[in-house]
């Protein structure tokens, strides 16, 4: 028993004391920690009012940039439309101007040349077209024994042709035609024609590469009074004669590339008021284009008559070649 109270004695001398609790704050120190956190506090809602404010101009900002209509670019902006009785903007005229010249020296000398002038203006109800045409050949025979020198007229010529389109639609339209020519190796002292019928312009169209194409065929009645003289070799009057007949027309051209086009016009007219008779013209035409308004022109011309005047051929060619300007 002795033994166990000593070794209880001696364990609770070797336990430290339990420590003390701090002692408690002062009241001017809570007061002052206290003090020192609603400032903080005031400060940090200071701020966060100033960041909201800052959010809120930003936010007004950006909705009045969105609610501003964007710009349109210029190329976007449809067109006004045009009062019911504005004046439809009108083509200008276009059209060119051509001329070939043949010379030959030597033994024999000759010397040949070709005009053509052509003019259109088209509206949004009317074409207005204009041909005019010339030819002159002047050629120098040599010397021989039995005969002088001598010069001889090879061609002579001239032919003008007017001519106005009315559109009903954009394929058919109705024309007149009044034109007038000459040719004296022919015989035919003046050929004056008048012309009334319809037009259809089966396509019309420019490619996006530059290339042209149309095509448009014709229906009409001509009538022509053709006075008739003989300039040689001797000169002599003769019996002049009338021709009335539907015609049946095609004028094509075809663009074979931007510079290089293609271009026939072709017409029959059989006469139905007289006499058996029969005209046919065709004149094929290649133009390559040099410049933008200078141009290489080749063309062939083809005219048949079944009853020409007394001791001329059914049957002329001439094949050309030419500078044009165009306009």
């Amino acid at each position: 028993m002795l033994t166990a109270f000593l070794i209880a004695t001696s364990l609770q001398s070797q336990v430290p004391p339990a420590s003390a609790p701090p002692p408690p704050a002062s009241a001017p120190a809570v007061a002052e920690r206290a003090a020192a956190a609603a400032e903080s506090a005031a400060i940090a809602a200071q701020e966060a009012a100033k960041a909201s404010e800052r959010m809120a101009t930003a936010v007004e900002r950006l909705t009045e940039a969105l609610a501003r209509p964007a710009p349109v670019p210029q190329a976007a902006l449809p067109e006004a439309p045009k009062p019911a009785d504005a004046p439809v903007k009108e083509d200008p005229w276009s059209g060119s101007v051509g001329l070939g010249l043949i010379s030959l020296s030597g033994n024999a000398s000759t010397l040949t040349f070709n005009g053509l002038a052509t003019a259109q203006r088209k509206t949004a109800n009317w074409i207005y077209a204009i041909k005019a045409q010339a030819v002159y050949g002047r050629s120098r025979l040599p010397a021989t024994e039995t005969e002088p020198e001598r010069a001889q007229v090879v061609a002579l010529g001239a032919a003008v042709q007017v001519r106005g389109d009315r559109r009903f639609t954009e394929v058919v339209s109705g024309y007149l035609l009044a034109g007038a020519e000459t040719d004296h190796i022919k015989s035919v002292e003046v050929r004056g024609l008048g012309e009334a019928g319809t037009g259809i312009l089966w396509w019309d169209e420019k490619r996006a590469d530059g290339r042209v194409s149309s095509l448009r065929t014709d229906l009409a009645f001509r009538f022509l009074r053709e006075t008739r003289f003989q300039y040689y070799p001797i000169r002599e009057d003769l019996e002049d004669v009338d021709l009335g007949g539907p015609r049946v027309g095609v004028a094509l051209t075809y663009g074979l590339s931007k510079d290089v086009i293609f271009t026939e016009e072709a017409e029959a007219v059989p006469n139905v008021l007289g006499d058996a008779r029969l005209l046919v013209n065709s004149q094929s035409k290649l133009t390559a284009r040099l410049t933008e308004s200078l141009a290489l022109s080749t063309s062939f011309l083809l005219q048949y008559d079944s009853a020409p005047a007394v001791g001329k051929v059914s049957t002329d060619t001439a094949l050309s070649a030419s500078i044009e300007v165009g306009f």
